[in-house]
């Protein structure tokens, strides 16, 4: 069982999920700053330096506004409307930033595919073929 477990862990396609998992998780937390430190802070200038997260609708009565959204939540229901707005925004920013992510990496592929590919060097019977074909006609000549 032990050796079955090895040569399943050790197939490239498990490797290659592995790897992608591993660079998908340092990926996230570039992708994450790229949306938190660089955009929001833009589109919160663009509406007035509004923070949308903290924005909501009290449904208890418990709840004063004007409260950050997590000492609201503590004291009764909310409707986190902002908070919502603020995770849709950055999905999608994100969804656009890999986009353009993919849509670069296609374009390199495009490219690379449409090199000219070098045709292969012939095969050993092809050259001794054209030796023999290039003798008979000498021959022939004379």
């Amino acid at each position: 069982m032990i050796k079955e477990f090895k040569e399943f862990a050790m197939r490239g396609n498990v490797m290659d999920l592995a790897i992608g998992i591993i660079i998908g998780a340092a990926f996230s937390g570039l992708v994450n700053s790229v949306v938190n430190d660089l955009f929001m802070p833009l589109v919160g200038a663009a509406l007035g330096d509004m923070d949308f997260s903290n924005l909501y609708v009290p449904l208890a009565d418990a709840v004063p506004e004007g409260l950050a959204l997590e000492e609201a939540r503590k004291l009764g229901a909310v409707f986190a409307w902002g908070n919502f707005v603020t995770v849709a925004l950055n999905f999608l920013i994100l969804a656009f930033i890999i986009f353009l992510i993919v849509k670069g990496m296609n374009r390199m592929m495009r490219k690379k595919a449409a090199a000219p590919a070098v045709p292969p060097a012939p095969t050993k019977e092809e050259v001794l073929l054209t030796e023999m074909r290039d003798a008979l006609r000498t021959i022939a000549a004379k």
